[in-house]
Order: structure tokens, then sequence, then C-alpha cells
């Protein structure tokens, strides 16, 4: 590989493991782009981006782990599709995602409070 370069006072080796650091950047960036469904940043400062990209991590890792524990096929984005639609709705995650009517027992327990009972 020729890697071209103004940087005349570095060694080659240098320059080469700079350009590879870039690299694991790139596709770092373009992961957050496919994965992460980050369109653009809503603040400036480096402090709103890493919060954006630490709640978008968040919620990937979490929508992972629902997957992995009630053993999903579906992929990640169509589990985020599908919570992004049902977001305001009491739906239980399982019946969302295959569609199958959820069956409560009358014997359910609920702990929701009623806000309209006097």
């Amino acid at each position: 590989m020729v890697f071209l370069s103004n940087q005349f006072a570095l060694p080659a080796m240098t320059i080469c493991a700079l350009y590879r650091a870039r690299w694991q950047f790139e596709l770092f960036f373009k992961w957050i782009k496919q994965h992460l469904r980050i369109k653009r940043f809503y603040g400036n400062s480096e402090n709103a981006v890493k919060s954006q990209i630490r709640i978008a991590v968040s919620v990937h890792v979490l929508v992972a782990i629902v997957k992995k524990r009630l053993n999903l096929d579906a992929s990640l984005y169509t589990l985020l599709q599908i919570l992004s639609v049902t977001l305001f709705e009491k739906i239980v995650i399982r019946q969302a995602v295959t569609g199958a009517a959820y069956k409560s027992g009358s014997d359910a327990q609920c702990n929701q409070l009623n806000l309209f009972v006097f």
C-alpha cells in the first residue's frame, strides 16, 4: 500500500497507524448511522453529542436484551420499528412483535391506579 502524507517528520509506520485509526473512526460512524438511527445531532456541544450517542447505544443494547430474552427471530431494526409504532400503547412486547392476541387472566394483579375513581 502506498500512503501520501505531508508529514515528513513522522516515520512511515506511524502514518500507517494513523490511517488505520482514522479508518476505525469511519467504520464506527458508519455503524452509528446504520444501527442507531441518528440522522442528526440535536446539540453542537461535545456533551450533547456524547449524551445522544450514549442514549442511542443504550436503547440499542436494551432492544438486543429484549430480543435475546424473548427468543425473537425479528431483527433489531424490525424490533425498533415495531416499538416506535407501539410506543404509547399499553401492549405486551411479545404481542406487539408476534401479533398474537394476549389473554390476561382475570386474577392478574394490576398495580395501575385508576385516575378517575373518587
